[in-house]
């Protein structure tokens, strides 16, 4: 009995959550402040290096609005600093599910590919970024370099066990 009036309880205050968001009819390009805030607190966590409560505040600012696609490319960069680089890719996503073209996500989400051993996907994130900023742009300078360097985790090598003794 306590399990289901837990349930009901998450259910009703899920459904009180999503009535008044429904009623509100906001852009797509109008992101809510909190969103924003949350997502600028955590770029400050981040750069301390404090990435656990940065991806925490990342987390509650795509709670408060889900199409903040900022708060996605913030989120995957704080993956790759964690090396958590398929988590990071998966950000990505999210954000060029939103905007294909997005640089930013396409940039960050070549750098994760690099690092996982996947150089050739990379390349090719790398020609579309070219494509889409036709003037150069930092991000593409940057990837370039990154697949130049090529990967540092998958290519680490693993320590050898111990040899067994023998008595």
């Amino acid at each position: 009995m306590r399990g289901f009036s837990r349930l009901f309880l998450a259910g009703f205050v899920a459904a009180a959550v999503a009535v008044p968001a429904a009623g509100q009819k906001r852009s797509d390009d109008q992101i809510a402040p909190k969103s924003i805030e949350l997502m600028q607190q955590a770029r400050s966590l981040a750069t301390a290096g404090k990435y656990d409560e940065a991806q925490t505040a990342l987390e509650a600012s795509l709670a408060v609005d889900p199409r903040n696609r900022a708060a996605y490319v913030e989120a995957a960069r704080v993956a790759e600093k964690q090396k958590l680089y398929g988590k990071a890719i998966r950000f990505t996503n999210k954000a060029l599910s939103m905007e294909p073209n997005d640089i930013d996500a396409l940039a960050v989400q070549g750098e994760a590919m690099v690092e996982l051993g996947a150089v050739a996907r990379a390349r090719d994130v790398l020609t579309r970024i070219k494509a889409i900023c036709t003037k150069g742009c930092p991000q593409a300078t940057q990837l370039a370099g990154v697949i130049g360097r090529g990967p540092t985790v998958a290519s680490a090598t693993v320590p050898k066990a111990p040899e067994p003794k023998n008595n």
